[in-house]
């Protein structure tokens, strides 16, 4: 299902906005509901962070721009994952 979203996130038709309630309600619930039985490591943390996904895809600037990962999240309204992991775990 992931993969058949993959356009969306790359259009720049689509709102960065929409793309960021897109990435909640479809990649975050998903990544949640996964991690519930995941214990909560430095390794499992920088792989849910999926910030390439949200500086590359939905963001389009490259890590040489300097943007910090709170900045980036911002811009669409994604909440960061790894707090909502702890606070569910």
């Amino acid at each position: 299902m992931f993969r058949q979203l993959m356009p969306l996130f790359a259009d720049n038709d689509v709102c960065l906005l929409m793309r960021g309630k897109l990435f909640r309600g479809c990649v975050r619930s998903c990544v949640l509901r996964g991690s519930e039985t995941w214990p909560v490591k430095k390794g499992n943390q920088l792989t849910l962070q999926q910030m390439r996904m949200i500086r590359g895809m939905m963001c389009r600037v490259k890590v040489a721009d300097r943007f910090t990962c709170n900045e980036l999240r911002n811009r669409p309204g994604i909440d960061d994952i790894i707090t909502m992991v702890q606070e569910i775990g």
